[in-house]
């Protein structure tokens, strides 16, 4: 399963915001064992949003939006996504009340905080539950904003603990046959340029190194056939000073 992921967010791209989403969406995605093709931010521009959708719902098999939904003037993700098939916004009534059920459960929970920024949480609770038309609603467990699918395109808020508890409700709607194992060695990259090459040319993988955090650098070995893996793991082993990374 081949997937995309774009982040939605001009915070993001000024460097406000760290962009955990995206690491985390591509880190389930492998382990799902899911192919994650591109990463890509844009800024609120619902244009270029409909435009990348447009494309990368034909080029993978599934696209994953996070960020831009609701009901503020820069939430425009909604609208791009709909853009991108065609379509309008609608409201659907389970979507509006718990829309409407989250707004009143916060203002009792917080009316301090309400008042003192003079919240009206009523005025707008169609535009934050505004879906593409046709789309399956994702009722938000953690938040205000709901989320949903397209076809083959999957439609998150921004807020990571939303991102994730949304995620969790289609996680099994994702998968593949990708197989990753990691080995971490104190070898310098440029010693292991010849052995890295070597496994690459005898075994159906791909081979990434990577320094980390303890001094190690970290080989990742990813394959669709799990005994192609598993013997280029044993050839390395062979070859480099493998270390336990805990």
């Amino acid at each position: 399963m081949e997937v995309a992921i774009l982040t939605v967010g001009d915070e993001v791209l000024a460097g406000d915001t760290e962009n955990t989403n995206a690491t985390w969406l591509a880190g389930r995605l492998t382990d799902a064992g899911a192919t994650v093709e591109r990463i890509l931010t844009l800024p609120d521009d619902r244009d270029a949003i409909a435009a990348v959708v447009r494309g990368w719902r034909e080029s993978f098999d599934a696209v994953v939006v996070t960020g831009g939904l609701g009901g503020t003037h820069d939430d425009v993700t909604a609208t791009a996504v709909a853009d991108a098939f065609g379509r309008g916004l609608t409201v659907d009534p389970a979507v509006r009340e718990d829309v409407t059920e989250t707004a009143a459960a916060y203002r009792e929970r917080s009316p301090d905080l309400v008042e003192a920024h003079d919240l009206d949480l009523d005025l707008d609770v169609d535009a934050w539950a505004a879906l593409p038309a046709g789309s399956r609603p994702l009722i938000n467990p953690e938040g205000l904003c709901p989320g949903c699918v397209v076809e083959n395109v999957y439609v998150f808020p921004g807020v990571p603990a939303e991102m994730r508890a949304l995620f969790d409700l289609v996680a099994a709607e994702f998968g593949g046959d990708t197989v990753s194992r990691t080995l971490y060695t104190p070898q310098p990259e440029g010693s292991m340029i010849d052995v890295l090459a070597g496994v690459r040319d005898r075994f159906d993988v791909t081979v990434g190194s990577y320094p980390n955090t303890e001094g190690h650098n970290r080989l990742k070995l990813t394959g669709t056939d799990a005994e192609a893996v598993a013997a280029a793991v044993a050839w390395l082993r062979d070859r480099v000073d493998v270390v336990d990374a805990g």
